[in-house]
């Protein structure tokens, strides 16, 4: 069985991108517990910070009114298309994430698709990749 890491108070900070200080006023508040590591400083144990983010998780609404099969929905704007003859790059930028999607010139023009419109990037994918960092040596 796995030991579930404690992150410090400057690393739950990094992975939600909020301050130090927004982490220790969670911590005030009860919101997260935290207690001193190995070293002293407070730490937040994984799995409650994993049903933290969970729980303060929330979708920007999708505007579209289209029902479909696929869950992974991310709402955003488009902040770069590189188009040539046949086929375009388009980005869209979904709160912290950046989803690149190449698809047909002609559905880009079809779509209106350029920097600044709101956009909904769907992806369906039977395959998943899931990483976890590597330990340094």
């Amino acid at each position: 069985m796995a030991i579930v890491p404690q992150f410090r108070i400057s690393e739950v900070a990094e992975l939600l991108g909020v301050s130090d200080d927004t982490v220790r006023r969670w911590v005030d508040n009860r919101q997260l517990t935290a207690s001193r590591d190995t070293g002293g400083r407070q730490a937040v144990d994984g799995a409650e910070l994993a049903a933290f983010v969970k729980c303060q998780a929330h979708a920007t609404r999708d505007p579209s009114a289209v029902g479909r099969s696929a869950r992974n929905r991310f709402v955003g704007l488009v902040t770069e298309v590189v188009v040539d003859r046949v086929m375009a790059q388009v980005e869209v930028q979904c709160g912290p994430q950046r989803v690149v999607s190449l698809m047909s010139s002609e559905a880009v023009r079809e779509l209106g698709l350029e920097p600044g419109v709101l956009a909904v990037a769907v992806v369906k994918s039977t395959q998943v990749i899931v990483e976890i960092p590597g330990s340094a040596s």
